[in-house]
């Protein structure tokens, strides 16, 4: 599959963005439950899926995933588990959610684009928090019960992605089709 310009221009964009809200420690807000940040670094990856397809998308995901290790206190929950667990728990999932967010977005497009964005965000981001928790509980990283402590988590996180995804697209396609713009 051949990349055009305009795509790796958006991947390049939306990988600087999750570096920024990785390294700056901006996109991973406190929590006081076990897994101790609810994070908005999924939305960079959804968004990257939904405007340039999988690829982009598994891409930023990849990246995403990557830093994802280096999160506070995150390696401490590794520190005795074989190397393949981290990759499992945080990388593969995390590739994943802009490719579900695409498939997502491209069977409901036709139908109504704000709901295509919305389903996409709620689908992409339930794809990192149900992976990571249930990866967790699965590899025994996390205990069973933390489950009904990141309900709370996963809702607010679902809210925030979905507002954030169809406002940052939305504004992208108006003004990449030429329906919205400065008047400076």
């Amino acid at each position: 599959m051949n990349l055009s310009t305009r795509s790796i221009v958006v991947a390049g964009i939306l990988i600087a963005i999750t570096l920024l809200l990785s390294v700056a420690n901006i996109g991973y807000i406190p929590v006081p439950n076990v897994t101790g940040a609810a994070t908005i670094l999924q939305v960079p990856t959804i968004i990257g899926g939904v405007l340039e397809g999988p690829l982009v998308g598994g891409l930023i995901g990849l990246v995403f995933g990557v830093t994802s290790y280096f999160a506070p206190g995150v390696q401490a929950l590794f520190a005795d588990r074989s190397i393949l667990v981290p990759i499992v728990v945080l990388l593969v999932r995390r590739i994943l959610v802009g490719v579900v967010a695409w498939f997502v977005y491209s069977a409901l497009r036709k139908q109504n684009e704000i709901l295509a964005l919305g389903a996409s965000a709620v689908v992409g981001t339930l794809t990192n928090t149900v992976g990571v928790v249930g990866l967790g509980v699965l590899f025994r990283v996390l205990p069973a019960a933390v489950i009904p402590t990141v309900i709370p988590q996963a809702i607010a996180e679902v809210v925030i992605s979905a507002v954030l995804v169809i406002a940052v697209v939305a504004a992208y396609k108006g003004i990449a089709r030429g329906r919205a713009g400065s008047t400076v």
